[in-house]
């Protein structure tokens, strides 16, 4: 994992819900897989994208929309 996975790996985790903190470990092993790869492109972010939000917390719905806005600028 390098920097900015453990980075945004630490925040996402964070804000997961408590009961979904394993998938949410999961989910950003596969995204982290997909960048290591060179497989994680615009399309694979909008199908994945959704999966975040079903499991954050509703309080952190806007921090992780600014991050992966931020992000998303970056594809």
């Amino acid at each position: 994992m390098n920097p900015g996975q453990k980075m945004f790996n630490d925040f996402f985790v964070e804000r997961a819900l408590d009961d979904r903190k394993a998938e949410a470990q999961e989910l950003l092993n596969e995204c982290f897989a997909k960048q290591d790869a060179g497989a994680f492109d615009r399309n694979y972010f909008a199908e994945i994208k959704p999966k975040f939000f079903a499991i954050v917390k509703p309080e952190a719905v806007d921090e992780l929309t600014a991050a992966m806005d931020n992000f998303a600028s970056r594809l």
